[in-house]
């Protein structure tokens, strides 16, 4: 059996809660490994790393029995990216980075890119800085004894933000380019998975809200996935798309079935969200080795939930890992860089050539007789008047001459004026009697300040109560850009939810009182 796992980690160097309610702790090899071991994959691909090269740490890419490959963004740092880690019994035999090709070595690459004519080059390069597509191929034996060929892409495919219809647009043509690229390989002879976050909940049934969103099936997104899908999953003479969407496939009118919530909302509490991440298979491949495909809606430690699949076949690990494999970075491969890596080639200025060409035809005799002319020019100090000489242990020892000598005709003070009188009991008292006063007049004034400030200040005014469950509500910020941004509002503290549940939060808002 081949079992892979998708998940949106949210940030692989992020504080992660446990694997199943376990207690939250760093992405350090221990932690990250204990997550690939709950996960129990073969192949574990995950989104959103939020890391680039310059800041991915040993214990993170290297993880025993595993060999792992990154694709970073090359544009902005803390920013989208992912990864794959396989296990050495599934080690691949080829692994690239990118879409498009640009980014290939030529060496070790998947290939079978078919046809971008359509795309720029400035396009393709823009399309691939982000870190959002990661391949990597595997030899896979069935049950009948038969090798074949099998094309993981792990992506993480771009969010359409409303307020940027440039962003729509990039979405779309990032879709374009996956899709070529998959029916490419599918051409060649390879299975293709395509596994990840799409960005795009497919049906009504995968979107909590979706009877309330405008246009929800004209969404561009949707119709895409419609042209790439088959309607009705593995039912015979319904296929319209290459693909199919394994987890409708045997769990077609399972509601509920979501993989990410939003966090500020706490939606994840009352399953308030929408399906996200897939794991899509070519026809073929579904119908014929598929035997599950699963959520992890249990696990914890990110807005997203781990998606699987299992298939009824062997994998046929690969001798040598491609050199695409994170064990092959100069910085983790134990390997001396050289320091012709970080100089940069000048060109030499004339006269310095000249005299660079007249010291390499001397002769060695001649060189001999320069430096001896040299070492004759330098000054030697003198042995006898040179104070700079190494010191002696025992002059650290000796008294300093430059160090004042005490005065023999110095008077010390009297035994008799060194001691104190003795102060009766009275004083003593009056003393103590004094001090209590002071003490209480400092206390009375301190207390008359604390009320004055008290009155002007007033303190915090109290959270209203909401309209539906008369409970305390919570303060936000409005953070999205126009004429409100900034201001304070009340609502609801519950958890976000559908409005016929009682329970989640009600439509109570309150804006705040400017100070």
């Amino acid at each position: 059996m081949l079992r892979v796992v998708s998940w949106n980690i949210n940030g692989i160097r992020s504080p992660v809660q446990g694997v199943g309610n376990e207690e939250p702790s760093n992405c350090t090899a221990m932690a990250m490994g204990r997550i690939l071991d709950k996960l129990d994959a073969d192949i574990v691909c995950l989104q959103e790393t939020k890391v680039t090269r310059d800041v991915l740490t040993e214990p993170l890419a290297i993880i025993e029995g595993c060999n792992s490959y990154f694709s970073f963004s090359r544009n902005r740092s803390g920013y989208s990216g992912v990864a794959t880690f396989c296990k050495d019994s599934a080690t691949p035999v080829a692994a690239e980075e990118g879409l498009s090709g640009l980014l290939a070595t030529q060496n070790g690459d998947v290939g079978c890119y078919g046809n971008m004519d359509d795309f720029t080059q400035e396009e393709l390069r823009a399309l691939d800085s982000e870190g959002r597509a990661l391949l990597t191929q595997h030899k896979i034996c069935t049950w009948e004894g038969k090798e074949k060929t099998l094309t993981l892409i792990n992506v993480y495919c771009p969010h359409a933000d409303p307020g940027k219809p440039e962003r729509l647009a990039f979405k779309m043509r990032f879709y374009r380019l996956l899709q070529i690229r998959a029916e490419a390989l599918l051409a060649a002879g390879s299975h293709v998975i395509i596994l990840g976050d799409l960005n795009t909940a497919h049906r009504p049934i995968d979107h909590w809200d979706a009877v309330n969103l405008e246009c929800f099936q004209e969404d561009p997104g949707r119709k895409w996935m419609d042209h790439l899908l088959s309607n009705l999953g593995c039912q015979a003479g319904s296929h319209t798309g290459p693909f199919i969407d394994s987890y409708r496939c045997f769990h077609p009118k399972q509601k509920g079935a979501f993989t990410c919530w939003s966090t500020v909302s706490g939606a994840r509490h009352l399953n308030y969200g929408s399906r996200l991440d897939y794991v899509l298979g070519d026809r073929t491949l579904v119908m014929d080795t598929f035997q599950a495909s699963f959520l992890l809606p249990e696990v914890m430690g990110s807005d997203h939930c781990p998606v699987g699949a299992v298939l009824s076949v062997s994998s046929v690990p690969a001798k040598q890992c491609p050199p695409l494999c994170t064990r092959f970075l100069p910085e983790f491969a134990g390997t001396q860089l050289k320091i012709l890596r970080f100089l940069v080639r000048l060109e030499q200025d004339p006269v310095f050539r000249q005299s660079a060409l007249q010291l390499s035809n001397q002769t060695p005799v001649q060189m001999r007789q320069n430096k001896a002319r040299v070492r004759s020019t330098r000054s030697r100090p003198s042995q006898a008047g040179s104070s700079r000489g190494q010191k002696n242990l025992m002059s650290y020892f000796q008294p300093s001459s430059s160090r004042p000598r005490a005065s023999s005709n110095l008077e010390l003070p009297s035994l008799g004026t060194l001691m104190t009188p003795k102060t009766s009991e009275e004083d003593v008292m009056a003393n103590v009697v004094e001090g209590r006063a002071k003490a209480s007049e400092a206390k009375d004034e301190k207390e008359v300040r604390t009320s004055f400030w008290k009155s002007l200040l007033g303190g915090p005014l109290p959270m209203p109560l909401c309209g539906g469950h008369r409970e305390p509500c919570v303060m936000r910020t409005v953070k999205k850009p126009g004429p409100n941004l900034g201001r304070h509002f009340y609502m609801c503290a519950r958890p976000q939810g559908p409005p016929t549940d009682p329970s989640s939060r009600c439509s109570f808002f309150l804006w705040s009182r400017p100070s």
